[in-house]
C-alpha cells in the first residue's frame, strides 16, 4: 500500500472507529431497557443516571426494586456482552493469526473441550467444591488454561512450535479431552447432572455480577490495548516463520505469549458465561472483509464489532422467546453456522478478504 492510498483510508478507519463507538453506546442504552420485567425506559435511565452520574434528583432509585432489576441484573449483564464480545473477538483475531488459518477461532486449539473437561468434573463428579459457590466456573477456567499449556507443550515437542504443530495438538488435545467428557458423563449415569452440563455449555450471560465483571473488564481491555501494540508482529504472523526470520524477526516466544494471554481471556469468559463459539470466528473475518488484515486497523475495528454483536445477540436471546430465555450459544450458532459454510465454499474469498 503507497502512502496516497494510506492516508486516503486512515480517515474512513477512524471514521468508522467513531459510528461503532456510538452504536456500542447506543445499543447499552436500549439492550438495558429489554426484559421481562416491565420498567419504563425514563425509569431505568434514572437509577443509571444516580449510580453512573449521581445525580442527587434521582436519589429516589437508590434502592427498591427497580434499582435491583436495574443495576444488579440488567445492566452488569450489558458489561459482560461488552467484555466477552471484546474477548472473544480478539481472541479470534490472534488465533487466526497464530496458526494462520483463516477458518480458526479460539476453540480450535482444544481450549473450549479444556473448559468443557473441567466443567463435566465438577458437576457431574464434584470436583473443586471447595473453590466456593462458582467452582464449575473455576474447574471450567482451570481445564482451559491447562489445554493451553498442553498444546504448548506438545508442539515444542522435537522442535520449536509452528502453527500446523499447534493446531495437530489442540486437534489431539480436544479429541482427548471430549472423550474424557463423553466417558465421565457416559459412567455417572445423572440426568440432572447432564442437563446442567449441556445448559453450561450452551453458554449465559444471566450470571452476570459486578463481582465478576470488575475482573474480566479490566483484563480484557489491557490485552486489547497489548495486542493492538503488537500488530507488526501479528502482521508478520500471517507470512511464516520462514519470512519472519528473513526481516530479522523470531516469531517462538511471541507465539507462545499470545496463546497464553488469549487463553486467559477465554478462560475468564468461560469462567462467567459458559462456551460460546462461533464469535470468534465470524467477527474478524466481517471486518477483515471491509478493512484486510492490517492488525492495526483489524483489533480496534474486531474488538468494538464484537461488543455490539454481543449485546445484540443477548438482547435478542432474552426476548426471542416470550417469558423465556434462550442461551445464547445457541442463538449465535444459529448465526455462525451458515457463516462458517458460507466462508468456506466462497471461492473468491481469501484471508484479507476478497481476492
Amino acid at each position: 500500500m503507497n502512502k496516497k492510498s494510506i492516508k486516503e483510508s486512515t480517515p474512513m478507519y477512524i471514521g468508522v472507529a467513531l459510528i461503532l463507538l456510538i452504536i456500542l453506546v447506543g445499543s447499552v442504552m436500549i439492550s438495558v431497557t429489554l426484559g421481562s420485567a416491565k420498567i419504563s425506559v425514563s425509569e431505568v435511565y434514572k437509577v443509571l443516571g444516580y449510580k453512573i452520574l449521581g445525580i442527587k434528583s434521582f436519589s429516589e432509585y437508590a434502592t427498591g426494586p427497580i434499582h435491583d432489576v436495574v443495576w444488579i441484573i440488567r445492566f452488569p449483564r450489558v458489561v459482560l456482552a461488552i467484555a466477552i464480545g471484546m474477548a472473544l473477538s480478539i481472541s479470534g483475531v490472534v488465533m487466526q493469526a497464530i496458526v494462520k488459518n483463516p477458518l480458526a477461532d479460539p476453540y480450535i486449539l482444544g481450549i473450549s473441550s479444556g473448559a468443557s473437561l473441567g466443567a463435566t468434573f465438577a458437576i457431574m463428579l464434584g470436583f473443586g467444591a471447595v473453590l466456593g459457590g462458582n467452582f464449575v466456573g473455576v474447574m471450567a477456567f482451570i481445564g482451559a488454561l491447562l489445554v493451553s499449556f498442553g498444546v504448548l507443550l506438545l508442539a515444542n515437542i522435537k522442535g520449536s512450535a509452528t502453527s500446523s504443530k499447534l493446531i495437530l495438538a489442540g486437534m489431539a488435545l480436544s479429541a482427548v479431552c471430549s472423550s474424557f467428557s463423553n466417558f465421565i458423563i457416559y459412567i455417572a449415569n445423572d440426568k440432572t447432572g447432564m442437563q446442567s452440563v449441556t445448559y453450561w455449555l450452551l453458554g449465559s450471560l444471566a450470571g452476570a455480577k459486578w463481582e465478576t465483571n470488575i475482573v474480566i473488564l479490566p483484563v480484557v481491555i489491557i490485552a486489547c490495548i497489548f495486542f493492538w501494540s503488537r500488530y507488526r508482529v501479528l502482521n508478520l504472523m500471517l507470512l511464516g516463520d520462514d519470512v519472519s526470520i528473513t526481516l530479522g524477526t523470531d516469531l517462538h516466544k511471541p507465539r507462545h505469549i499470545y496463546l497464553i494471554i488469549t487463553s486467559i481471556m477465554i478462560g475468564l469468559s468461560v469462567y462467567c458465561a459458559g462456551v460460546i463459539g462461533f464469535v470468534g470466528l465470524i467477527i474478524p473475518h466481517a471486518v477483515r472483509m471491509l478493512f484486510g488484515t492490517d492488525h492495526k486497523k483489524l483489533i480496534p475495528i474486531s474488538a468494538l464489532v464484537g461488543a455490539i454483536f454481543m449485546i445484540c445477540a443477548d438482547a435478542l436471546s432474552r426476548i426471542v422467546i416470550p417469558n423465556s430465555e434462550m442461551p445464547i450459544g445457541i442463538l449465535i450458532s444459529m448465526i455462525g453456522a451458515p457463516v462458517f459454510i458460507y466462508l468456506m465454499v466462497k471461492r473468491s474469498y481469501g484471508f484479507g478478504g476478497a481476492e
